[in-house]
């Protein structure tokens, strides 16, 4: 049985897929096996795998398309190693990744299951603006998970895992599925939260992926991102009563997102709903506003006051 299993989901990325499973087979640990979901690609997949010629490598075609989360479902399923690692078809493990992860969970005790690192970001910003040139390293390590404290509420807050960047203890979830397949994006983040529930995750400081940008990145639908974040507020119903603040920042992002959409009164209904839900967010709300017109917004009392 192979130490790590290594779970790489594609569709159509033929033109990529070579150069992302080369980046895991010439990893220094080499024990290991490499997954390749097809997720019911019109390219010829099986074809790109053996091309790679290697013995380590087994491929899993998937006969209807059922998006990133069902994909690695897919793998998880068929997967034999202690240990479980995800990769992305369009981007590359930096050298030595598995080795330091592998050391880092050694070194750390029982309680955590995982471990993760930030990701080189080519094609974006620390703002998050797209276009050619821009570089980036998310997340940033200001804002890192407490090694001790409240993650669940820092997840909340903000996606510090990206599954490609982590390593994971095959025991760290209980069977079955680990992802839910309703999510089309940020089903990282959804994942990630139920997993702070279950145990402690370790986030390290060193970038351990080179993340690139394109045209069909899942990150650049802001659709599917709302959609991903709204499974989150679904499936912690019972969570995010402790954690109000959280539950109207998710409500205030899909208003945004209806709002780019072309969907006025569904984001002012979403809008006023967080406020109502949680009212200091209002001071939120008015602070972004203020913000494009120029100036601030301060909060006295209980009364918002401009600051020019």
């Amino acid at each position: 049985m192979p130490l790590v299993s290594v779970i790489l989901p594609t569709f159509n990325r033929a033109h990529s897929l070579p150069t992302a499973m080369g980046s895991v087979l010439t990893q220094s640990c080499r024990d290991l096996e490499l997954i390749v979901v097809d997720d019911a690609s019109s390219q010829d997949i099986a074809a790109v795998v053996r091309e790679v010629n290697d013995p380590r490598v087994r491929l899993v075609r998937r006969p209807v398309n059922g998006g990133a989360g069902a994909a690695r479902n897919s793998g998880i399923a068929t997967a034999q190693g202690r240990f479980i690692a995800f990769h992305d078809s369009d981007d590359l493990w930096l050298p030595g990744k598995l080795a330091a992860q592998l050391a880092l969970l050694g070194e750390l005790g029982a309680e955590f299951g995982a471990v993760t690192g930030p990701k080189i970001y080519y094609g974006r910003d620390q703002r998050l603006r797209y276009g050619a040139g821009r570089v980036s390293v998310t997340p940033s390590p200001e804002g890192r998970l407490p090694a001790k404290g409240d993650q669940v509420g820092r997840l909340l807050d903000e996606n510090r895992l990206s599954v490609q960047c982590a390593l994971f203890r095959g025991d760290c979830m209980p069977p079955g599925p680990w992802f839910d397949e309703r999510a089309r994006a940020n089903e990282d983040w959804e994942f990630a939260v139920r997993l702070a529930q279950r145990t402690r995750i370790f986030e390290h400081t060193d970038p351990v992926v080179l993340g690139f940008v394109s045209g069909d990145s899942i990150s650049m639908n802001s659709r599917r991102q709302m959609l991903g974040e709204l499974l989150i507020a679904k499936n912690n119903k019972q969570l995010l009563r402790r954690y109000r603040r959280q539950k109207a920042a998710i409500m205030r992002d899909t208003a945004r997102v209806l709002l780019r959409t072309g969907k006025p009164r569904m984001a002012r209904q979403w809008l006023l709903g967080s406020i109502a839900h949680y009212p200091p967010s209002m001071l939120t709300v008015a602070q972004s506003l203020s913000r494009k017109l120029g100036g601030g917004v301060t909060l006295v009392g209980r009364r918002l006051r401009l600051v020019q």
